[in-house]
């Protein structure tokens, strides 16, 4: 497999990432409250947590070496080239009952999980 194609792997991957509605409206409407157009939100999977590795979610202005800039029901989303091939297939959902109120990703890929439900094994 040549770098070429590792690249096209890995964009086809992350392509695959998706939102809710529910979280695409969260995700806008919490851009709209930031007030500045150059923020997108950033998904990471990131060594740490009780499972081995968790996620990220934040708004982030800059552009890192190899990132992929994905655009998913109007939210613009940016996945680094690290984390993409954890997050193909996994759908990003927003929460918002007296019990939870927050992101949640469910995730194919993911091998195991922890009673937090915030880490999980690749």
């Amino acid at each position: 497999m040549t770098v070429a194609d590792t690249t096209v792997e890995t964009d086809t991957t992350a392509a695959t990432l998706d939102l809710t509605d529910a979280a695409a409206v969260k995700v806008r409407t919490l851009l709209e409250q930031e007030g500045r157009d150059d923020l997108r939100l950033r998904v990471a999977v990131q060594p740490g947590g009780c499972s081995g590795l968790q996620y990220q979610l934040f708004f982030d202005e800059r552009t890192i070496d190899g990132d992929l800039d994905l655009d998913i029901k109007g939210v613009p989303l940016v996945v680094d080239r690290m984390s993409a091939p954890y997050l193909g297939g996994a759908t990003i959902d927003f929460t918002d009952t007296i019990e939870q109120q927050g992101f949640t990703i469910d995730n194919p890929n993911a091998s195991g999980g922890c009673a937090c439900g915030n880490s999980f094994c690749g």
